[in-house]
């Protein structure tokens, strides 16, 4: 009789992302699946192959293939601002969208607001970012 061949931990990783409709996913998601550097080198395979995008320490996007170039491009529906967001919100950082941004949204203003910015409050120190792009952090006084 033959065995089936054992899941590794990176299908039980690839297994988890396809389950969660998530676009960003946090190292410690996985945590309950293996050890901590099992479980980054799993990620780093994925990144590699082009299926996640490291958006910074411990926050990875869900990838797709650009219809354009073919290089992997973030798959959430806001692309980076979506992503990075969200990442935050996982983070339990508190956040809200900038001035320019709510006078936009509201129709004060048809200037479009171009970079990723949000204003927090309390601390955060991580820096996220996807090619060219960052996340801009203005502190809320």
């Amino acid at each position: 009789m033959r065995g089936r061949r054992r899941r590794t931990l990176r299908d039980k990783v690839e297994a988890l992302i396809a389950r969660r409709g998530d676009d960003v996913f946090l190292t410690r998601e996985f945590a309950r699946l293996g050890g901590e550097d099992q479980i980054i080198r799993a990620l780093r395979e994925l990144v590699r192959e082009g299926r996640l995008i490291r958006l910074g320490y411990g926050v990875y996007a869900r990838a797709e293939p650009s219809r354009l170039s073919g290089r992997p491009v973030i798959s959430a529906r806001d692309g980076f601002v979506g992503a990075s967001r969200e990442a935050l919100t996982k983070l339990g950082v508190a956040w809200e969208p900038t001035e320019a941004e709510r006078a936009y949204n509201e129709g004060r203003s048809t200037q479009v607001p171009a970079n990723a910015v949000v204003r927090i409050k309390g601390r955060f120190a991580r820096r996220l970012g996807y090619g060219s792009n960052s996340l801009v952090v203005e502190r809320r006084t």
